[in-house]
């Protein structure tokens, strides 16, 4: 699968309430960019409703294609029933930098594990179809260096093709020091060596490797 650098996270934090049963699910759905933010918005949750008998949740506190920040938690729930179908459907909204927590209020009337997994998977898809997004771009930042007779020529390339050139340094040979999408990186070199006729260096190639 290509490497995804553009991908869609939520623009404001949204709460819907679904009823099954008797029983209340209250479903929010916030921007997390790292874990400790997921944390903080799952405290958030259980704070605003101290009395709900379970503040199930789970988060993808990282690019969607990303599995270095995933967690989910049952609280109390039957294993499997809570935590784990709510990432299902983060998962499959293809949104990263996600946190969901959904707080239930027991109505009496048991739910029996099939029932508890699609309710808590229905409560996140009810605030997903809800849910405002806006699309970030994951940058990463190399340098290439070159010889002054053509830097002219590689600023108007990297203005035509908006790549960020965010610090510029003048030694023995100019090196710019560029934020570019990732995958964008093999694209951008030919061009640029193109116009050099191949006098390019790309200083930190091990961005290429990066996971």
């Amino acid at each position: 699968m290509p490497e995804t650098t553009r991908y869609s996270v939520p623009a404001k934090a949204i709460e819907v309430v679904t009823e099954i049963k008797r029983s209340r699910f209250i479903a929010h759905i916030a921007h997390c960019s790292n874990t400790e933010e997921a944390f903080s918005v799952i405290e958030q949750a259980k704070k605003h409703y101290p009395d709900a008998r379970h503040h199930c949740w789970a988060f993808i506190a990282c690019p969607p294609l990303s599995s270095s920040a995933v967690r989910f938690c049952d609280d109390g729930e039957p294993s499997g029933t809570a935590g784990r179908p709510i990432l299902n459907v983060l998962q499959h909204s293809h949104y990263g930098e996600i946190v969901c927590v959904v707080s239930r209020y027991f109505g009496g009337i048991k739910l029996g594990a099939g029932g508890l997994v699609r309710a808590y998977n229905n409560s996140t898809q009810a605030a997903l179809e809800k849910l405002v997004i806006k699309e970030v771009v994951e940058l990463s930042t190399i340098q290439i260096q070159f010889s002054y007779a053509f830097e002219s020529s590689i600023r108007h390339y990297l203005e035509s093709m908006n790549i960020m050139l965010h610090h510029v340094d003048y030694q023995e040979l100019i090196i710019f020091h560029l934020n570019i999408e990732k995958i964008l990186i093999p694209q951008m070199m030919q061009q640029v060596s193109n116009l050099c006729k191949g006098n390019v260096l790309l200083i930190n190639p091990e961005s290429l490797n990066e996971n």
